[in-house]
């Protein structure tokens, strides 16, 4: 007979790392034909960071564990769960890369890559894993190097990149603190969001991603939190994709957010970190003492492939 397995998962802790480099609204006018004015009045971005060349997915992923783990109280997991769409190599996998580097005995180590809506998935992934069994802890990161795959000419998407990554902790929870995931795709969509070519180079439809996300998003949103059984009274912190300011607050409104909750705008100081956006900003505001010990997140994530997911965690206690 199989032991008891455990009936949910909980978050136990947050970490990020961000480059050093800022390179602001004002330095980029030097650079492209736009002004820190367009940029805000656009995005609602103020500066972003950018890696050099000692910064990589693999190394900023591993500050933001390393950060997250002591948050937590954890030095291992039995489970890495990473999300990046800026990975370079097929192998070895940077959740292994991850791994290794923290000194770990030998956790499961799966990497991801549903673009921004990729710590999400992640979480989903976690939560599943934990819930069945298969895992007593887990390491969630979502980190992106997308300095790599901009076209710096470009002034309709160099404005919007930036490099991070973001982590959370999940332990096993006798009382699920992670709701089910509510996750899907649009396959019209599939080409919205593309990073190819030779070099690569990430372009999107933007006036067609701002269309779905103000039209489409707020039912699934809405359906994500029908199934944690709560409605947006409910919620303490709103975490979106931190795609642009101009799609963060019309959702967040559309979907019953009156200012009672705190809504997370990390986008104006870090840019679009893709994957790491919604992590990067829940842990620097729950690092800098924000947000609320035990209450209520509404996470959703949205992007590339074109996917999002979404669902509602309870924050460390």
């Amino acid at each position: 007979m199989s032991a008891r397995t455990p009936r949910g998962s909980r978050l136990a802790g947050f970490g990020h790392y961000q480059p050093k480099r800022i390179l602001t609204n004002e330095e980029l006018a030097q650079t492209v034909d736009t002004s820190d004015e367009w940029i805000r009045t656009r995005t609602g971005i103020r500066e972003r960071h950018i890696a050099d060349s000692s910064e990589t997915v693999a190394s900023m992923a591993t500050e933001a564990a390393r950060m997250a783990l002591e948050d937590a109280g954890l030095e291992s997991v039995s489970l890495i769960v990473l999300a990046s769409t800026t990975l370079v190599d097929r192998t070895p996998f940077t959740a292994a890369r991850v791994a290794d580097a923290l000194g770990m005995p030998g956790p499961a180590v799966i990497d991801i890559n549903t673009a921004c809506s990729g710590f999400e998935h992640a979480v989903a992934i976690a939560d599943l894993a934990i819930s069945s069994g298969s895992a007593e802890s887990a390491l969630v990161i979502g980190a992106e190097r997308l300095s790599d795959v901009t076209d710096w000419s470009d002034r309709r998407t160099c404005i919007l990149t930036a490099d991070g990554a973001g982590a959370a902790v999940l332990v096993a929870s006798d009382e699920p603190k992670v709701s089910p995931v509510v996750w899907g795709s649009v396959p019209g969509m599939t080409n919205a969001v593309v990073i190819d070519g030779d070099p690569q180079v990430f372009s999107q439809d933007g006036q067609g991603i701002m269309r779905w996300a103000l039209t489409k998003a707020a039912s699934h949103v809405r359906r994500a939190l029908e199934v944690a059984g709560v409605t947006i009274d409910d919620i303490d912190v709103v975490a979106f994709h931190q795609a642009n300011l101009r799609l963060i607050e019309p959702l967040a409104k559309a979907v019953g957010a009156t200012g009672k909750q705190i809504v997370i705008h990390d986008i104006e100081e870090s840019g679009n970190t893709s994957a790491a956006s919604v992590p990067l900003g829940l842990s620097k505001a729950w690092h800098r003492g924000e947000l609320p010990r035990g209450g209520r997140a509404l996470l959703f994530g949205f992007g590339g492939g074109f996917a999002f997911a979404g669902q509602v965690v309870t924050l460390p206690e």
